[in-house]
């Protein structure tokens, strides 16, 4: 399932249940007082650029804002300070973590990603036996650095997360949409959807 109200423009907003205001106070590591605490799961999914063979895209970070509070960022999947994916691994319904950890129950309003770079690879596939990790080997041949006008991507989404359980966000990186090639190279203005909260 894919949601259709999207704006692709650096940041893009992918509307679901859609309430709150994408202002809020400034970004926040804490997690809240000490308690139960709920755990937030974002993981990613694809439907790539045809004519690459991979397509590695490196997230600096993964957030999420409560409806009454500031930003609080997820630990990646590795607990690395960077994660790197190949969208064309994630395609056909393929799935893998970007971010999890605990969070402080409550209403959340929106999901935000940065991305670090982005390289598309024309010759080879990658060699890395998962989708995502901490850093991945470049396959051989002809390849290309992404121009990224903007690197935030804002998901504006209504979902609650619930004290000593888990809530898991999939989120569908759309790199058929993301991708422009211009006469210098190639160009990324990344569309990412927000497809279910379960």
């Amino acid at each position: 399932m894919r949601l259709t109200s999207v704006l692709a423009a650096g940041a893009v907003l992918a509307t679901f249940a859609c309430s709150g205001s994408p202002s809020g106070p400034s970004d926040s590591s804490a997690s809240g007082p000490s308690g139960s605490m709920g755990t937030m799961n974002v993981r990613l999914t694809d439907s790539p650029y045809g004519s690459a063979r991979a397509v590695f895209v490196t997230f600096s970070e993964v957030s999420a804002q409560r409806a009454d509070g500031g930003w609080t960022r997820l630990p990646f999947a590795d607990g690395s300070t960077t994660r790197t994916c190949d969208l064309k691994k994630l395609q056909n319904s393929a799935q893998d973590v970007l971010g999890t950890g605990p969070l402080t129950p409550g209403q959340y309003n929106w999901i935000r990603l940065q991305i670090q770079s982005a390289k598309i690879y024309l010759d080879a596939p990658s060699t890395s036996p998962t989708p995502c990790a901490a850093s991945m080997a470049e396959p051989p041949g002809a390849a290309s650095v992404f121009t990224i006008p903007s690197g935030e991507v804002k998901l504006n989404g209504t979902f609650t997360l619930t004290a000593g359980a888990a809530t898991t966000l999939l989120l569908d990186f759309d790199g058929e949409s993301s991708i422009e090639k211009t006469g210098s190279g190639y160009l990324m203005n990344p569309v990412v959807r927000l497809v279910s909260v379960q």
